[in-house]
């Protein structure tokens, strides 16, 4: 088969009809035209190129070759311009995997900035905990996790740290009598947690196990959105990311937790990951939105 190299040279003698032009257009000397131009005709077996009049021109050959061989160098173009416009963040796919707290709390301001500095980026987002986010960002299928730690992370894969998120009480209104909640404390009321499985969940877990205490919850549920309506519905207790609390719930109060608990959010991808512009631009968003320890306002705390 022919190379690129060997095409171009063939069109841009045909083009000009000269040798000694098409070198010059393309940057080669002579000879090194006239020798990818004979190993072309080589190759396919027949003369490409005829002299008539002091000019060279195609051949039956050469005319057959020269709309397919125009073809392949507009196909490579198209190619490379693929390539640079994924890499330069114009266009390309960002697959990210996070929880469903942070893809409601953290990622609309993250995508927003995102796509307004790269409009032509596709930018997928798929939710799960983080077991199943990691497992997915190693066998390629996500490009970029948001996950919770603390987790034991793949050797495969690199996480950096962005946010620590302090865990809060949310109580319903005629419970929230002290201004701090101890483990023992709420392990005296309803609890509304998390359902298990999940590393916020295993979070909370821990806390009432530093107190030798068991949580028992009467409910768990998958849904942060859906504990704090039974929150502020007077049925429970719950003990819920600050992030998630950005926004006042309706008959519910939040209390800080004594001693204080938190979780850890980072950015996990692949060592071996390509980074290009539309990866670090959402990487770059991403650390952005999340900028600190404890920064979220207690939006609910008003009672």
């Amino acid at each position: 088969m022919p190379s690129l190299r060997q095409l171009r040279t063939f069109v841009a003698i045909a083009e000009r009809g000269s040798i000694t032009e098409a070198a010059r257009a393309l940057n080669l000397t002579q000879p090194a035209a006239s020798q990818q131009l004979r190993e072309v005709e080589r190759l396919l077996g027949t003369r490409l190129l005829d002299r008539a009049g002091g000019r060279l021109v195609p051949t039956a050959s050469g005319r057959a070759v020269l709309a397919p061989a125009r073809q392949a160098l507009a196909a490579a173009a198209e190619a490379a311009a693929a390539a640079r416009a994924v890499r330069s963040g114009a266009a390309g796919r960002v697959r990210l995997g996070t929880g469903a707290t942070a893809c409601i709390h953290l990622l609309p301001k993250a995508l927003a900035r995102v796509r307004a500095r790269l409009p032509g980026l596709e930018i997928v987002v798929a939710t799960g905990n983080t077991p199943d986010i990691l497992r997915r960002v190693e066998d390629g299928a996500l490009d970029l996790g948001l996950v919770t730690m603390p987790r034991q992370v793949p050797r495969t894969l690199v996480a950096t740290p962005v946010r620590h998120d302090a865990l809060v009480a949310l109580l319903p209104e005629a419970l929230a009598g002290p201004a701090v909640f101890t483990p023992a404390a709420l392990a005296g009321l309803p609890l509304i947690l998390y359902e298990p499985g999940g590393d916020t969940r295993g979070v909370v877990d821990a806390w009432f196990r530093r107190a030798g205490l068991v949580a028992k919850p009467i409910m768990e549920l998958g849904s942060v959105e859906a504990i704090k309506v039974l929150v502020g519905s007077g049925l429970g207790a719950s003990v819920l990311p600050r992030l998630a609390l950005d926004q006042p719930v309706a008959g519910a109060c939040v209390r800080p937790l004594r001693p204080a608990v938190e979780r850890r959010l980072a950015l996990v991808v692949r060592r071996t990951k390509v980074m290009d512009a539309g990866l670090r631009a959402m990487m770059a968003a991403l650390a952005g939105e999340a900028p600190g320890k404890g920064d979220v306002p207690l939006a609910a705390a008003a009672c």
